[in-house]
């Protein structure tokens, strides 16, 4: 076992799209377990998006960072925490971290189910893509959905739960068409389109011209304004987050058919995944049978090494990724 720990701290906030001048890695040495807590070493880190939004004021400077992580228990001087654990924790971003129980669950992953994936379509991610399905937008027998970021993390997600669901028709935009061509071929999409060939609400159009049901925005701008266009009567918006303005100075301008809202009753509502704890178990009795079964797969890119974690995180806001961007440190 090494005895240096390594640890990203943010020392600049960005402006506009952040670089890796905005991070230092830090070595230190090997934190001890104090009485009641547990030294872990970290196997899968996650990168969010959510993350870009914590860099301009939620993370403090010259610290270590949030994030969710799996890793496994070292030594222990915790009740409940035992050595060779396998844990869920938030402190992320560093190779080990001192953990109290309240900080940590254990896992015991389903047979035939990747680690990885409960950062990914078991985790966070998954979570967000149910919650706004499920709870947020009620998607219904039929449905037709459509998702924007499709080829990201949770965009990825919510296709293949969409159909799970029972979905009449599951649409996606993305960002290349290679993307496109991953949606509808390996996730199992109905048709898809990349948002940069024209304007969504037209691109939205062609894939969808009888109109959609639900929509689960991951983008916000143009996305969101053609979404409601494209609306049939009370319809329901379920909107998870606004990749389009992260790294933007200036807003973009609101969607100028908002009113339409209000013509169709149509019902938008935003959330917060951190919210909805209490669903995870939920998921996974759902979910888990199909991945076992391969009906649903954990859609992931994997980054290997620590080194490369504020590469993972670059890449994933600016869209090397399709499904969940990981990194992986170590084997279980």
């Amino acid at each position: 076992m090494s005895s240096r720990a390594r640890a990203v701290h943010q020392i600049s906030r960005p402006q506009g799209f952040p670089t890796a001048a905005d991070f230092a890695f830090v070595d230190e040495a090997l934190p001890t377990p104090e009485e009641g807590t547990a030294l872990v070493e970290n196997l899968y880190l996650s990168v969010d998006p959510y993350h870009r939004e914590a860099m301009d004021g939620h993370w403090e400077l010259h610290a270590p960072l949030e994030g969710r992580s799996i890793g496994r228990v070292l030594a222990s001087r915790a009740a409940g925490l035992s050595a060779g654990d396998i844990v869920f924790h938030r402190e992320g971003w560093r190779t080990h971290a001192l953990i109290r129980p309240d900080e940590a669950r254990v896992m015991r992953p389903a047979p035939g189910v990747p680690l990885s994936a409960y950062l990914g379509v078991l985790g966070g991610t998954g979570l967000s893509a149910y919650v706004g399905l499920v709870e947020i937008a009620r998607v219904r027998p039929g449905d037709t959905v459509f998702i924007s970021a499709a080829a990201g993390g949770v965009g990825s997600a919510a296709g293949q739960l969409a159909r799970l669901l029972g979905a009449g028709r599951v649409i996606g935009s993305a960002g290349s068409a290679a993307k496109v061509k991953h949606l509808t071929e390996d996730l199992g999409f109905d048709a898809a389109f990349d948002y940069h060939d024209g304007p969504v609400g037209e691109l939205l159009r062609r894939a969808a011209p009888e109109g959609i049901d639900v929509y689960l925005d991951n983008v916000g701008g143009d996305h969101l304004e053609g979404a409601i266009a494209a609306m049939r009567d009370h319809g329901r918006i379920a909107w998870c987050g606004a990749v389009a303005q992260y790294n933007s100075a200036e807003p973009p301008p609101a969607p100028r058919n908002l009113f339409d809202v209000v013509e169709k009753s149509i019902r938008l509502q935003g959330f917060l995944v951190r919210d909805y704890p209490h669903l995870r178990d939920e998921l996974e009795a759902f979910l888990v049978p199909h991945l076992q079964a391969g009906r649903a797969v954990p859609d992931e890119t994997v980054v290997e090494g620590f080194d490369n974690v504020v590469d993972a995180f670059l890449g994933m806001l600016r869209g090397a990724n399709t499904g969940k961007m990981i990194v992986k440190l170590g084997e279980v």
